[in-house]
Formats: C-alpha cells, sequence, structure tokens
C-alpha cells in the first residue's frame, strides 16, 4: 500500500484534498436539494437501475478525485483554488450576463458551479504535469509553432464565438485580455501544454453539462467547438494569473520587508 502511495505521489495533503472535494459535493447537494430532487424523479422504474446512472459524471467524478491527489501540495495548491474561484466567478459572470450561454435555473451565474472551476484547476495542473513529463523539451521551434497556431486559431474562433455581443463592455474587456496574454507567453511550451490539458478535461466537462442541458449556448451546440477550447484558453490564464500572484508575493511580502529592514539596519 505504500508503495502504490508513493508511485501516485499520495501525501497527508492528497486526502486533505480529497475530503475538501467531497465535503463540497455534498455541501452542494445539501443546498440546492430540490435540483436532486428534480433529477431523482426522472427515476420512474421503468427501466434497470444502471439506466438511471450518470456514467459520464461518475467518471468526471473519480477522474478528478484520482488527478488531484496526485502530488497534492497545499501550499501550491491553495493558489491555484483561489484563482480557480476568482477567475470561475469572472467567466461565469461575462458569459451568463451576455447571454453567450445560460443555466437552467436562470442564476446569472448560478453559485453552485463556482467550486467546479477550481476543482478544475487542481486536475489540470496535474494533467499538465504528466505532460510535461511525458512529452519531449528539446524542440523549443516545435512548441513554437504549436503555441501560435493553437492560440491564433483559438482567438479567430473567439472573435467569432463572443461577435453578437460586441456591444457589451465584458466582452470587448475579455478579448482584450486574451489578446494580451497571448502576446506575452512568459513559457510557450507550458502555455501550450497547458492548454491542451484544460480543453481536454474541458471536452467532458461540457459534454456532460450541454447533453444533459445543464447549461446550454445560444449556438445550441453541445457543446461548440469554441466551449472545448475555451477551457484551455482558462486554464492558461489561470496559470499565468497565478505566476503574477506569486510574483507580488515574493516581490512585497518577501523581497521588500527583507530590503527595508537592511536598509533600517
Amino acid at each position: 500500500m505504500n508503495k502504490l502511495r508513493n508511485l501516485l505521489g499520495w501525501t497527508r495533503d492528497s486526502y486533505y484534498l480529497l475530503s475538501a472535494f467531497i465535503l463540497i459535493c455534498l455541501l452542494i447537494i445539501y443546498v440546492w436539494w430540490p435540483l436532486v430532487e428534480e433529477y431523482v424523479s426522472y427515476m420512474d422504474g421503468r427501466f434497470p437501475w444502471y439506466y438511471y446512472v450518470d456514467w459520464l459524471l461518475l467518471g468526471i467524478f473519480f477522474f478528478m478525485s484520482f488527478t488531484i491527489m496526485t502530488r497534492a501540495n497545499l501550499k501550491a495548491d491553495g493558489l491555484i483554488v483561489f484563482v480557480g474561484l476568482l477567475g470561475g466567478l469572472v467567466i461565469e459572470s461575462w458569459g451568463t450576463q451576455t447571454n453567450l450561454w445560460h443555466y437552467y435555473t436562470a442564476e446569472r451565474p448560478p453559485l453552485w458551479i463556482l467550486p467546479a472551476w477550481p476543482i478544475a484547476g487542481l486536475s489540470i495542473d496535474r494533467i499538465t504535469r504528466a505532460l510535461n513529463h511525458v512529452l519531449p523539451k528539446g524542440d523549443s521551434r516545435l512548441f513554437q509553432w504549436m503555441y501560435w497556431l493553437t492560440f491564433g486559431g483559438f482567438y479567430l474562433l473567439m472573435v467569432g464565438f463572443v461577435a453578437p455581443t460586441f456591444d457589451k463592455p465584458f466582452t470587448i474587456g475579455a478579448l482584450i485580455i486574451c489578446f494580451l496574454m497571448i502576446l506575452t507567453p512568459p513559457n510557450q511550451r507550458m502555455a501550450f501544454l497547458v492548454f491542451i490539458a484544460g480543453a481536454g478535461l474541458g471536452y467532458f466537462l461540457e459534454l456532460w453539462g450541454t447533453t444533459r442541458a445543464c447549461w446550454i449556448y445560444y449556438t445550441g451546440e453541445t457543446p461548440p467547438l469554441f466551449a472545448v477550447l475555451a477551457h484551455g484558453m482558462a486554464a492558461f490564464a489561470f496559470w499565468r494569473t497565478g505566476l503574477i500572484v506569486q510574483r507580488l508575493w515574493s516581490l512585497f511580502v518577501t523581497k521588500l520587508p527583507h530590503r527595508l529592514r537592511t536598509l533600517i539596519s
């Protein structure tokens, strides 16, 4: 058992994160119990029990549970959770306020969806680490080409998808922020890997949400390509924001007080 834990990189922090994840899920079920009752009402007993099980949702749950436990570190993961929660709030507010997508509960945005963003952020972090370990590191020019093709293509797709909301300041702000982030990558290889990890997980999340009519986009697609790739862009934006927060923390909390103490003494 110890060998298995070491192989998977499980630590004491892994169990803390898993416990928090399960607790959040239980809290969502408790607070939004009418949603659960509505789901249960569809189980009329005409079919075998396994027909009513949402296997895709269970698969996503177990995959994310497994990944967030791998190489867990509360100090580093706390930043991912913080950025993911605030970033998710911004993204959901933008999408629902501009009617690019809406939830069946008509909330703009619903609070119950926000915890999904930091949890997904932790899972994407683990997927990125795995990709970074497996994929070659030598050919920087290859990843440079992949970066610009991927992010350039996404931005063109984004402009076309959000075009009906060009009159919304929220959309213009999102386009400007994405444009500036894409133009100034700190590491093109890592940026590409983060994007791929985010889009990969995002496909299954969007497939579940749109096919279950939990949320729907104005195009009616289940899901639209933009929505899948937007998870990659969101992961990239969260990663960039995390790096900025780390630098500011290092500057103002660590280095600056030390320099001030040096000058005073």
